[in-house]
């Protein structure tokens, strides 16, 4: 006899990405905190900083891996204690890939409805309030005073 399971409908499921324990903390230990919590399948997908193009030319892809995985389970060690006392379920998955074929191979598996809270640190830009500074002014003030220190040259040689 065969049984067909399906999944409780009233069971929410949320996709979380983080690659930071002390950023995702707080924003973890409220979601944790919220009434439905205890029915939520909470997924916690690790993003892994980016190995360097220099890095990558002298680490194996063996090694690459290693790092990659202890890199998660510090990660999952710092973040599972948060989501565990109030949590329904909790799934732990590495991102090996880009987030998008994750995200729809996760939405077929447990529906399209699913919830992503993205807790990745945000990256560092440029500061706007930096000016971008033209080098067409100092490019003429060069010239400028190229141009006066050969008229005194000229000047000292030819009155000589």
């Amino acid at each position: 006899m065969v049984f067909d399971y399906e999944r409780p409908t009233n069971v929410d499921t949320i996709i979380v990405y983080a690659d930071d324990v002390q950023y995702a903390q707080p924003f973890l230990q409220a979601m944790a905190q919220t009434p439905s919590a205890n029915r939520t399948h909470w997924i916690l997908v690790a993003c892994a900083p980016r190995v360097t193009h220099r890095v990558s030319k002298f680490a194996s892809n063996r090694s690459r891996e290693n790092w990659r995985n202890k890199w998660a389970e510090k990660l999952f060690q710092g973040c599972e204690p948060l989501l565990q006392p109030n949590a329904g379920k909790l799934s732990t998955v590495l991102a090996k890939g880009p987030l998008t074929e994750l995200l729809a191979d996760i939405q077929s598996e447990y529906g399209a409805n699913v919830q992503v809270v993205d807790l990745r640190r945000p990256k560092m830009s440029e500061p706007a309030a930096v000016p971008a500074v033209s080098s067409v002014p100092k490019l003429g003030s060069l010239l400028a005073s190229m141009g006066a220190v050969w008229t005194v040259l000229l000047g000292e040689t030819l009155s000589a």
